[in-house]
């Protein structure tokens, strides 16, 4: 193999890997969307019935359509979304309801009481 040939590689490399090194953000997913006190702080929320991820209880503070702040017993304010798909287990709710909801990552209430 030509001694040219062989200089290739660690010339590309040796220029690639400085620049790469050099640069801590190349390659990194840094989010500038500001923090939500919701249970997902992804850009995609899916807003239907999927895996429980945890259960929260606490009191209904707003109702807008279908989204309910429901303010936790230590305070913290979360977004939960309710749909026809929501199972509710004892009827309608209102502000100032005491709830328990089963939510998944994105804040949907797959039931609530």
């Amino acid at each position: 193999m030509p001694l040219h040939r062989q200089m290739i590689l660690p010339a590309i490399l040796g220029t690639l890997l400085p620049t790469t090194l050099m640069s801590p953000t190349l390659g990194t997913a840094e989010s500038t969307e500001p923090a939500m006190t919701s249970p997902s702080t992804t850009s995609q929320v899916t807003l239907k019935p999927g895996p429980a991820w945890k259960t929260i209880s606490g009191t209904i503070k707003t109702m807008k359509g279908d989204l309910y702040i429901v303010e936790d017993y230590e305070g913290n304010q979360l977004r939960v979304y309710v749909s026809r798909d929501t199972k509710r287990l004892r009827g309608p709710n209102k502000v100032g309801d005491l709830v328990r909801a089963e939510i998944t990552r994105d804040g949907f209430a797959n039931s609530i009481q």
